[in-house]
């Protein structure tokens, strides 16, 4: 189980460098492959949590408990992008994090309870622990190519930037390594982190990818197949 933690952890963290990308297309088609990437990951994310987080933790643990737990997290994640100015900006032109440490801050402690919520996951199975991982994945991409075009606006040269993402990226190693020895200690941890999870994704898709994805593109059905079919695939999974 500690070998899939990793691995899936170190896969998450290597996402950082996807910000290369910010440097080989136009800003025209790099808009449009992240629209479609954000409604990628916000049909992935709202899939794991009814498909997969909600079902397994109900499953295990008490169901009103699991649904307080689930809508304390949105209020938290809530909270967090409020102390931290921590929104994930998928535009690479977004002048919403003037100060570019202050956006490392607070990725780094995202990235460090996407660890922990991936070992939280495998905990349960392997299986929800790879999807889980994958639902990590799809939400990275954008916020990490949008993340790397603010350092750039901070004034960070391209290569500090990568190495910079990359460090506080591989922040959720970390928090994959705690989780598994704190869940091995503390009983019923994992009761906490599934919906934790679950109210984490949810307000990721529904409060900045769905409200991002509609302004810019309202009449794309493309962008809408593309939400769809990240929905199907969790379901499929």
């Amino acid at each position: 189980m500690l070998v899939n933690i990793i691995l899936a952890s170190i896969l998450v963290s290597l996402i950082a460098f996807i910000g290369i990308v910010f440097l080989l297309f136009q800003k025209v088609l790099l808009d449009k492959i992240l629209s479609l990437l954000a409604a990628l990951a916000a049909g992935v994310l709202m899939g794991q949590v009814f498909y997969h987080l909600l079902p397994e933790a109900v499953s295990e643990f008490p169901a009103d408990k699991v649904f307080s737990l689930t809508v304390l997290s949105f209020v938290i994640f809530f909270f967090l992008e409020k102390v931290f100015y921590w929104r994930h900006c998928h535009d690479t032109g977004c002048l919403e994090h003037p100060f570019g440490y202050l956006n490392l801050i607070g990725d780094g402690f995202h990235n460090f309870l996407d660890g922990m919520i991936i070992a939280a996951a495998f905990w349960e199975n392997v299986s929800l622990g790879w999807t889980t991982t994958l639902a990590v994945i799809l939400h990275e991409i954008p916020q990490e190519i949008g993340d790397f075009g603010v350092l750039l606006l901070a004034g960070f040269s391209p290569r500090k930037a990568l190495i910079a993402n990359f460090l506080t990226a591989i922040l959720a190693l970390l928090g994959a390594v705690t989780g598994y020895f704190l869940i091995n200690k503390i009983t019923g941890l994992e009761g906490i982190l599934l919906p934790f999870a679950a109210g984490g994704f949810l307000y990721i898709a529904a409060v900045d990818l769905l409200p991002e994805i509609r302004t810019k593109a309202p009449h794309s059905w493309q962008i809408l197949l593309t939400f769809l079919l990240g929905l199907i695939v969790m379901a499929v999974i």
